[in-house]
């Protein structure tokens, strides 16, 4: 009898080893990052600044225009105006995402909008996988939206 629950032990913690290891899909990984990217979105609807700051790496830089805020305090200081207020001045929602080979880096990019619903530039971000199921943007470029017509 401990001989039998010995072996199912062991199987027990091989199984549990190998799936482990068991490595996600591509496809997982794309819907894990789309659901980052359109939580991260929704901190805004929200006015939801803290949440915000969740999502970003400490290393983020977010560049538009020929501006860049380096670093997590940088960022945040600089969107901090965007959270003030009732209603959210812009949105932005994913329409595709893809992840390099190895699982850990991704590529997001969308539609940003006005407060009216009309489309005015394009974001692109790059999300690092920093822990298990937790994607951080290290890069982020939208657009100046100042620059664009009114």
């Amino acid at each position: 009898m401990r001989l039998s629950s010995l072996s199912l032990i062991v199987v027990c913690l091989v199984a549990a080893i190998a799936a482990g290891r068991a490595r996600v899909s591509h496809d997982d990984l794309r819907n894990q990052v789309m659901a980052h990217e359109r939580a991260f979105a929704a901190t805004m609807a929200a006015r939801d600044f803290e949440g915000f700051g969740r999502y970003l790496s400490q290393e983020a830089v977010f560049m538009a225009g020929s501006d860049a805020q380096r670093g997590k305090d940088a960022v945040l200081s600089a969107w901090r105006r965007y959270y003030d207020g009732q209603q959210p001045p812009f949105s932005w929602e994913p329409e595709q995402v893809e992840v390099v080979e190895s699982g850990t880096l991704a590529y997001s990019t969308g539609p940003i909008r006005d407060a009216s619903g009309r489309r005015v530039g394009t974001f692109n971000s790059v999300w690092r996988l920093e822990a298990p199921g937790r994607w951080a943007v290290v890069f982020d470029r939208g657009c100046d939206c100042r620059s664009q017509p009114q």
